[in-house]
């Protein structure tokens, strides 16, 4: 076994140009996304220097995100989905545009920060399930677990440049250039979605037996009707809601290690090294054909890495169980995003992606609120080893519980329905 099997495999960016060039636009996005993110908290905390209204910036965005991400999913699977991003991208690239010039000629306030972030997450939402749908569509087998990763690893690597650089552009030239840059990086995403072929942008007709699963609840009955899809949500539930460790970050960095915000700045950054790295190194893990063993696994060492967090008063030690948290959270979301694309038919992948994308959305702040009402009640420590504990166990229960997800195989699941993918280059 050579060092390349474990590697990432990129052969979906060698042999499928459309979908290199919406990697490469969703990359640059993304991390203009989070240049955004960034500079916006910034500047309201720069406008108020209050935490309460800094907090709120989460709650401005949770509401739309959920109400847009169910009318993107229901519209995915109706309209022509190239012809919805072109959309929704260009209406993006508007909105960051006028917010850039406001703050730029210094008429920004709060509530207009609170408008703009509230479409701008409403957008983004209503993006994502149009997009989730394009790799299945392109890619077949073990070449879709292979997509995920890479588009997987593009996400961590903005997460991890993009606060970094913001910090530096905000700095140096203002929060305003740091929004102008968001702007220009939406044209490297429409020239990805515009390089997808016509043939992959839309959705597959239903069958005469499905009009009655037409809408959300349509894809809700599907979901609850196929095992494999309920153990995968119920699996990254499992891991969100019972060991979410951001809410404790703060807390165990004050009980164990002298509060300095420094080492707190250490933690968040080591659950996304970890996630790089396994990226990085995903090659077997997208050629394993079992992907629901590999999804139940993964959930199982992130609830044992950050118990070993809560567990540890060395600091090192506390870092590398995130680390060992943040691989195995890339292996769930890659082994997960694959189950949820071939498990769905086409003509309900835009209304399935949605569901995803709230549990996804949705988990971690369940997870937040336990670990804190946990931690209020005894330390963040315990919060941190009782819910990773409670997370390896819960792991073991689905296993147990749904043995479709346990005997999930890739290749009896290909892409049936799948346009041909573009020839190699």
């Amino acid at each position: 076994m050579s060092l390349r099997d474990h590697l990432i495999d990129i052969r979906p960016l060698r042999r499928i140009p459309a979908f290199r060039a919406f990697w490469i636009g969703t990359t640059i996005s993304s991390f203009g996304s989070q240049l955004s993110a960034f500079a916006l908290l910034y500047y309201v905390w720069e406008l108020s220097h209050s935490a309460a209204l800094v907090g709120l910036t989460g709650l401005v965005r949770a509401i739309p995100l959920a109400i847009f991400g169910l009318i993107g999913g229901s519209l995915a699977d109706r309209v022509n989905r190239r012809t919805l991003l072109i959309v929704v991208r260009l209406t993006q690239l508007v909105s960051a545009g006028v917010l850039a010039t406001i703050v730029l000629l210094g008429a920004g306030s709060v509530p207009i920060v609170y408008v703009f972030m509230a479409i701008g997450g409403g957008l983004a939402s209503m993006a994502v399930p149009a997009a989730q749908t394009f790799a299945p569509r392109l890619l077949a087998g073990e070449s879709l677990s292979a997509g995920l990763a890479l588009m997987r690893l593009s996400s961590q690597f903005a997460m991890l440049a993009g606060p970094f650089v913001a910090g530096l552009l905000v700095n140096g030239l203002g929060v305003g250039f740091c929004l102008a840059v968001d702007c220009v990086t939406f044209l490297a995403a429409l020239w990805g979605i515009v390089s997808l072929p016509a043939d992959a942008s839309k959705p597959q007709a239903e069958t005469s037996g499905s009009r009655s699963s037409r809408g959300i609840l349509g894809a809700v009955r599907y979901l609850l009707h196929t095992p494999v899809l309920v153990g995968a949500f119920v699996t990254d539930l499992n891991a969100t809601v019972l060991a979410m460790p951001t809410a404790l970050f703060p807390v165990i960095n004050a009980e164990r290690f002298g509060g300095s915000p420094v080492t707190l700045g250490l933690m968040l950054p080591a659950v996304g090294l970890g996630g790089i790295l396994a990226g990085v190194f995903s090659g077997r893990i997208t050629r394993q054909p079992r992907q629901g063993v590999v999804m139940m696994v993964c959930c199982a060492i992130w609830g044992g890495g950050m118990a070993l967090f809560g567990f540890s008063g060395w600091l090192p030690l506390a870092l590398i169980g995130l680390v060992i948290a943040g691989a195995a959270d890339t292996g769930t979301v890659v082994s997960r995003g694959t189950i949820v694309q071939l498990s769905t038919p086409d003509a309900l992948r835009g209304r399935m992606n949605s569901l995803d994308f709230l549990v996804g959305a949705g988990g971690p702040s369940l997870g937040d609120l336990r670990a804190g009402l946990v931690a209020s009640a005894t330390s963040g420590a315990i919060s941190a080893v009782s819910g990773g504990i409670a997370c390896v166990v819960g792991a073991g229960v689905i296993a147990a519980a749904i043995p479709r997800l346990r005997s999930w195989r890739t290749l009896e699941h290909s892409e049936s329905d799948a346009s041909p993918s573009p020839p190699e280059t």
